[in-house]
């Protein structure tokens, strides 16, 4: 999908643009290894990007845990994985992620 794109390219304007038209599924996977935009946010450290999907989190739209399907991780996992400590510390802060 576009946003799926979007986030896996750092392209702030663009992902906010998107959301901005509230048409787009903010859970769509890619068919690849079954990740949400939140994960490949999270996964390339583009803070700005998680930022603007974090905001939907009131909405109960993204699913913050949701497990990709290639390697059963999360975007919090991804994050940590690949040391993003600024992305770990921002999903934590949403305080609805789960700690295990």
């Amino acid at each position: 999908t576009p946003l799926l794109w979007a986030a896996w390219n750092g392209h702030e304007a663009v992902v906010k643009i998107l959301l901005d038209t509230g048409k787009v599924d903010v859970n769509a996977r890619d068919k690849e290894c079954g990740q949400i935009p939140l994960s490949w946010a999270a996964e390339k450290g583009y803070e700005a990007v998680v930022e603007m999907i974090k905001m939907l989190l009131d909405t109960g739209e993204v699913d913050v845990d949701a497990r990709d399907k290639e390697y059963g991780q999360t975007p919090l996992s991804w994050a940590a994985e690949e040391g993003h400590e600024a992305v770990v510390k921002m999903l934590f802060d949403t305080g609805i992620i789960a700690k295990n």
